[in-house]
């Protein structure tokens, strides 16, 4: 704690530790809920593809994603604040599935227009827009799970330097003082760099946020130029 206390002084001053930001000291944690209906979400959408955009079985994947899903809730059910390796792992699994699942979905779309596939805009609208929304939950997810050691470090405030600058941090003065970030804060990040393609308000500090950040980006500039090109031709 003390060793802390001086990393907390040398970038911020000297601060009552009462009256640190939310983000900074432990908390209750968040709930769960959010996070878990997000990928709810992305299970739905990846099974209502077309069966030609499946990985394998159009079920298997996200039938994995929905056991590892009840395994984190069985355990911490109601707010992450339960620190266990088997936890991280599983959190950090059902991402993983996730991602590959709509990576192989994206891939074999962008195959599709390459070679001039779909005939009608409408299938290729939706198809293209399931893909694209359930990438940008997926990489929320990433940044949520990432961002200082997770949901559940961050609730007992084990890290001092994020790895995402939020408006709410470097406007303290702005915000509520028990302010920190949530599941929703990552999804509009993932949302407004998908559609942007670059970074607006939030910044990413760390190397490894910035890599996936400009991963997310180059993929959702991908799908939405070449759907959209497909379609016009389509539409003419």
């Amino acid at each position: 704690m003390a060793a802390r206390a001086v990393r907390l002084e040398r970038l911020f001053g000297k601060l009552d530790p009462a009256h640190l930001p939310g983000w900074l000291r432990p908390t209750g944690g968040e709930t769960r809920w959010p996070a878990a209906l997000a990928v709810l979400v992305a299970i739905a959408l990846q099974l209502v593809l077309p069966p030609k955009f499946a990985f394998g079985p159009r079920w298997l994947l996200p039938l994995v994603e929905l056991l590892l899903l009840c395994l984190l809730v069985a355990i911490n059910p109601v707010r992450i604040n339960r620190e266990s390796g088997v936890l991280r792992t599983a959190g950090i699994a059902l991402i993983a599935v996730a991602s590959l699942a709509n990576a192989w979905s994206a891939t074999l779309l962008v195959r599709q227009l390459v070679h001039g596939g779909f005939a009608d805009a409408g299938p290729l609208l939706l198809t293209g827009g399931a893909i694209w929304l359930t990438n940008v939950i997926v990489f929320a997810l990433w940044y949520w799970e990432g961002d200082r050691g997770g949901p559940a470090a961050r609730a007992h405030a084990r890290e001092d330097y994020p790895d995402f600058l939020f408006p709410q941090m470097a406007t303290p003065e702005m915000v509520h003082r028990d302010w920190e970030p949530r599941f929703v804060d990552y999804l509009y990040v993932s949302f407004t760099n998908a559609t942007a393609f670059s970074p607006t308000d939030t910044m990413p500090l760390s190397r490894w946020a910035k890599m996936t950040m400009m991963g997310q980006s180059a993929v959702s500039l991908l799908i939405v130029a070449l759907v959209v090109a497909r379609a016009v031709n389509i539409l003419r």
